[in-house]
């Protein structure tokens, strides 16, 4: 008896493998549910403004939807709002792209040499803890516009958390593969673009989704305290004119504008890391 007869017909070798099927993408039904739990809680904003609630929270002093539309429609028509949407965006571009190429880059400068680490990571760990928003006062004084200055607080939001991601992704590469590099008579060179930059690109883009986060909040909170135009300031200036669906609105905006901004960043990883195997079901 041949070893043909004895293997199941599946396992020969003039049988064609099987195809495994594909992971399931997300459906209709996962962006239903999502849908519908932003309509739930919209409805339950609604009943409680509506109804005037007082249920230790006070909703009795929260705008309903009808005038937080209003409110919208009314600002989308005018070119302030416009404009500050284009002021914020321009900040946190400016900002984020400055911290996107000093964080990579001092991440890899700290990571790979030993030399630079013990210079830079004393410094950088050191005001690391500070808050970007504490450094407003400082950003006044150095700077000789608020415009920079705003600029700065984004910048310094967004570079630590990619600096410190990047380093750590950077650490964590396997020696194994740049030995391989170098056992081939590849140089530093050769190591750092065919193992280092791509070995670290899902680290990296982690750091830059939460860079992203932490500069939306830094450069609202610096509008409110500094700018002249932009989101954060006219946010808080409906506030002290106690317009509260306008303060609602800009709230939505601000929301509206961190997640998109994140999401393009998270698009951009996956597609730049497609190569990367994928869990099933980790698409969105």
């Amino acid at each position: 008896m041949t070893s043909a007869e004895v293997l199941p017909r599946e396992t020969t070798g003039s049988q064609k493998a099987r195809k495994v099927p594909a992971p399931p993408r997300a459906g209709k039904g996962r962006w239903a549910v999502r849908v519908a739990s932003v309509a739930a809680a919209a409805g339950l904003w609604q009943l409680l403004t509506v109804t005037d609630a007082r249920l230790w929270l006070r909703f009795d002093r929260l705008p309903t939807l009808d005038e937080i539309a209003r409110e919208a429609a009314r600002q989308l028509a005018t070119q302030v709002y416009l404009l500050d949407l284009l002021q914020s965006l321009i900040r946190i571009l400016t900002g984020f792209g400055l911290a996107t190429v000093a964080g990579i880059g001092v991440g890899v400068l700290v990571g790979r040499s030993g030399r630079t680490r013990d210079v830079l990571l004393p410094l950088l760990e050191a005001v690391r803890p500070i808050p970007a928003i504490a450094l407003v006062p400082v950003a006044i004084l150095l700077f000789p516009t608020d415009e920079q200055g705003i600029v700065f607080i984004t910048f310094v939001a967004a570079f630590f958390p990619i600096m410190v991601s990047t380093r750590h992704s950077v650490r964590a590469l396997p020696t194994l593969w740049e030995d391989a590099v170098r056992t081939l008579g590849g140089g530093r060179r050769h190591v750092l673009r065919y193992v280092v930059l791509p070995g670290i690109l899902p680290g990296v883009f982690g750091g830059l989704s939460v860079g992203m986060g932490v500069s939306w909040i830094c450069v609202i909170s610096a509008e409110m305290i500094s700018g002249e135009f932009g989101i954060g300031y006219r946010t808080w200036q409906s506030y002290t004119l106690v317009d509260y669906p306008a303060v609602i609105v800009g709230m939505i905006t601000i929301g509206l504008l961190g997640w998109l901004t994140s999401a393009v960043v998270e698009l951009v990883g996956r597609r730049i890391t497609r190569w990367l195997p994928r869990a099933e079901g980790s698409g969105r």
